[in-house]
């Protein structure tokens, strides 16, 4: 749960993330940004701030920004009826980004908190810089972690149910609860 000041206060940091990183953003999208705790409370260590950019019936594009260390977990994007899931392209815009995916279990950079790990079965982790990117199939397991200067990352992908995402903490709850201060 966030209060509203600071679901403002962390769309003030990613509008100015976005804009450092090279990217135009109006005011009104800079009030949009979704501002996502997971329900669990810690938005500095797990959570991320997402700019819907364009979410048609056909894809979507956002913009996702990583405060430094800040952890969006371990998730991925299921079969709906006929829907086969989002397909997702995460490219790196500024700052770095661990991506982790299966595979063969990589040395560890990330910094996944203790009383969260075992939430995070996939330990293969690819590092981002600028201008990379890594596309996932649909119903993927995966996870991402911002670098130590954070990150602002894009992700196209197909259509977006991302209510519908699967995570593997049961804790999470996909919508972020907002009250008055």
């Amino acid at each position: 749960m966030l209060t509203r000041s600071q679901v403002r206060q962390a769309q003030q940091r990613a509008a100015r993330r976005i804009r450092e990183a090279g990217i135009a953003i109006r005011p009104d999208e800079a009030k949009a940004i979704e501002v996502a705790d997971l329900g669990l409370g810690e938005l500095g260590i797990t959570g991320l701030q997402i700019l819907t950019v364009v979410a048609t019936q056909h894809y979507a594009a956002k913009v996702i920004v990583l405060e430094p260390g800040q952890l969006c977990p371990q998730h991925r994007h299921p079969r709906l009826g006929d829907y086969p899931g989002k397909e997702e392209t995460i490219r790196c815009q500024w700052g770095t980004l661990i991506l982790g995916m299966p595979g063969e279990p990589t040395t560890p950079t990330a910094s996944i908190p203790e009383h969260r790990d075992a939430y995070y079965t996939v330990r293969h982790e690819v590092l981002l810089h600028p201008g990379e990117q890594y596309t996932f199939s649909p119903n993927t397991w995966h996870w991402f972690q911002a670098g130590p200067e954070g990150a602002v990352i894009w992700s196209f992908s197909s259509q977006a149910f991302d209510v519908q995402d699967e995570f593997s903490d049961p804790g999470i709850q996909r919508v972020t609860e907002v009250v008055d201060d």
